[in-house]
């Protein structure tokens, strides 16, 4: 079982760090260098570097070394099973939460 989600807790470690969503979203637009990823935040390519290693230990980034330049483009494939995850929560949580209306409602309705 805990195998099942090692890759899960890789992704999810990945996206827990909002430079990391950051470079996410910027790589959705296209591909983009290391250094160009680290320019926002003012950061050295070593510490963009690090990022950029746990986005690509969760698979959510290919990398690409051209002659000397680390060319960076997103993987969405690994957000569609964390997304299949968090919907199976989503319908718990609307069901428990459709049952409570109920619950309210019919407590509305009844004579006092």
């Amino acid at each position: 079982m805990v195998e099942q989600y090692a890759h899960l807790d890789a992704v999810f470690h990945a996206l827990a760090d909002p430079t990391r969503r950051a470079m996410l979203r910027r790589l959705a637009t296209g591909e983009q260098s290391i250094g160009e990823l680290a320019a926002p935040f003012q950061m050295s390519f070593a510490g963009a570097s690090k990022h950029v290693r746990a986005l690509e230990h969760a698979g959510l980034i290919r990398r690409e070394v051209r002659g000397r330049t680390h060319v960076c483009r997103l993987d969405p494939a690994p957000l569609a099973a964390a997304d299949e995850w968090l919907r199976f929560y989503e319908r718990f949580w609307a069901e428990r939460l459709d049952a409570l209306e109920r619950v309210l409602k019919q407590q509305d309705e009844e004579p006092k």
